[in-house]
């Protein structure tokens, strides 16, 4: 069992930058794949960034790629998220989450979830 608790949202001006953290309970969080996704009102859960737990590999949305860096802390048990060059169309709720499996989905299909945290960026 992982719990995540996700911290770092809130309210930031078009082009700065937030960075979310993503705090994990358990023993075997190096063990565990690591993705981030966005949801607003009305869409679907959006894949943004995930971090392979084998071979370091990380994957992007096309709409953060260059502005969004997933990192992870193994010995914090926590992943970040540094968000960039933020837009308006960056608002959302961020949720965290992990899976064992690796390469890591890009779907919502994840074993354990956050309760995610605001991000709003105005314009």
């Amino acid at each position: 069992q992982v719990q995540l608790v996700e911290s770092g949202g809130g309210l930031v001006e078009a082009g700065g930058s937030l960075r979310l953290s993503c705090a994990a309970s358990g023993r075997t969080f190096r063990l565990y794949s690591l993705g981030w996704f966005r949801q607003t009102p009305g869409k679907e859960r959006e894949f943004v960034a995930a971090d392979s737990w084998t071979g370091g590999w990380k994957y992007y949305a096309d709409s953060v790629k260059g502005r969004f860096t997933i990192s992870r802390e193994n010995g914090k048990n926590t992943v970040y998220l540094q968000m960039n060059s933020l837009k308006s169309e960056d608002t959302g709720v961020y949720y965290c989450a992990a899976d064992r499996r690796s390469p890591p989905p890009t779907s919502a299909g994840y074993d354990y979830w956050g309760q995610g945290t605001q991000v709003t960026v105005s314009s």
